[in-house]
């Protein structure tokens, strides 16, 4: 994947979020074919970017339970 400029992205927080401020992850639908996803705790920090197809299957398996330990 090339390289996207994440400068200026805006970000929503996942409703599946804690209200308390704990396990909150943000995503940004502004790209077409990628999912840049950050921790909005620590908004400076890294951000991990997925293929939209990756990260619809990531999603798909854990509304599926397929993850849960």
């Amino acid at each position: 994947m090339r390289s996207i400029d994440l400068t200026a992205v805006s970000w929503r927080k996942s409703s599946y979020s804690n209200q308390d401020g704990g396990a909150c992850v943000e995503i940004s639908d502004d790209f077409a074919a990628a999912i840049p996803v950050r921790d909005s705790k620590v908004p400076h920090g890294s951000i991990l970017v997925f293929s939209t197809a990756g990260w619809a299957s990531f999603v798909a398996a854990l509304k599926d339970g397929q993850l849960r330990g």
